[in-house]
């Protein structure tokens, strides 16, 4: 895990000041040289630079921004780079990246999970000590695949206290003896049958607020597969999709929404698998009749001029409005400490 000296700055985990790429990585054979090149240049970046495809395919010598965002694909489905949703203990939201000097496995399962052509970013949230745990899309959190930071792991040694001047011990009375506690009364045969038959009771009950609760997630799902279908086409994601998907739904029925409101608001989200930040969004505009607001000052961030155009139709929202992005997310380094 890392963290930040300010929410978008870089999130630095390397070993030197320099330039530092292992032997293993040099050797590996799963990405090419061009993404082995394009990933040298990216951990030579200071602090707080932007990850643009139009700028770093610009000067003399360089590619196209497809061969740049290729290459940026490439880096991300093997572990050694990806976008990053930052939620700050704020609340406010941010895009950045996050660079490896070593394949992280982690981000290879992460971005399993979380990447797709129109929403590759993987959502982390800030902890209270500012380091991030990746959100998931049944609401659990789970490690980033930083490697400790050992500056903060190390505990600062403890200054030792003065030991007290020894005193003569003053003579003392005994204590009295212990009271023993009370006995507590044995349960009568009618007590004890009375409280079992209430326990069988409550967990029946719970098993029973259970399976209405998974039935009307699933019912709440189906609707929206085969209506998302229909109007956005065939979902191309990973094969658990619809699982996520459900359980988002689940979740959202266990806190006290409607199955109305958990459909209108997957309307709302025109994703076949909205992300965790999209579907709380929806939800609240659903059930508070108001838009979400942008973070003052955040500079929106765009997939398609970093990922490139993927052939996807617009994502106009219900009211007739387009998401307005553009390019600029600023970036962070992994590399693995010393030893581990």
């Amino acid at each position: 895990m890392s963290r930040l000296s300010s929410p978008t700055a870089v999130r630095h985990n390397r070993r030197a000041h320099y330039v530092h790429v292992e032997s293993t990585t040099v050797r590996d054979t799963s990405i090419s040289f061009r993404a082995l090149g394009l990933l040298t240049y990216l951990l030579d970046q200071r602090e707080g630079w932007q990850v643009r495809s139009d700028q770093l395919s610009k000067g003399e010598g360089r590619e196209g921004r497809g061969a740049v965002r290729t290459a940026l694909r490439e880096l991300a489905a093997k572990g050694y780079y990806r976008l990053e949703r930052r939620r700050l203990r704020s609340g406010k939201c941010v895009m950045g990246t996050a660079v490896s000097e070593y394949p992280v496995e982690q981000w290879i399962k992460d971005h399993e999970i979380f990447s797709t052509a129109s929403d590759p970013a993987v959502p982390v949230v800030e902890q209270e000590d500012c380091t991030f745990l990746v959100e998931y899309p049944d609401g659990t959190l789970g490690s980033d695949g930083f490697a400790p930071d050992p500056y903060y792991a190390e505990e600062p040694p403890a200054t030792p206290e003065p030991e007290p001047e020894e005193e003569p011990a003053a003579e003392e009375e005994p204590p009295p003896p212990p009271k023993k506690p009370a006995r507590r009364p044995r349960r009568t045969a009618a007590q004890k049958a009375t409280g079992d038959a209430e326990k069988d009771a409550a967990a029946k009950q719970k098993a029973e607020d259970e399976t209405a609760l998974d039935a009307a997630a699933q019912e709440v799902a189906k609707w929206w597969w085969d209506d998302a279908e229909k109007h956005l086409g065939k979902f191309v994601g990973k094969t658990n999709g619809y699982v996520a998907m459900r359980g988002m739904v689940r979740n959202a029925l266990a806190a006290g929404y409607t199955q109305q409101q958990c459909a209108k608001a997957l309307r709302r989200a025109r994703r076949h698998l909205p992300s965790a930040q999209q579907w709380q969004d929806a939800l609240i505009f659903v059930t508070k009749n108001f838009a979400p607001t942008r973070t003052n000052g955040a500079v929106p961030y765009s997939d398609s001029a970093t990922w490139g155009d993927q052939g996807e139709a617009s994502h106009d929202t219900p009211d007739g409005h387009a998401h307005d992005d553009s390019d600029n997310a600023t970036f962070g380094v992994v590399a693995r400490t010393q030893g581990v």
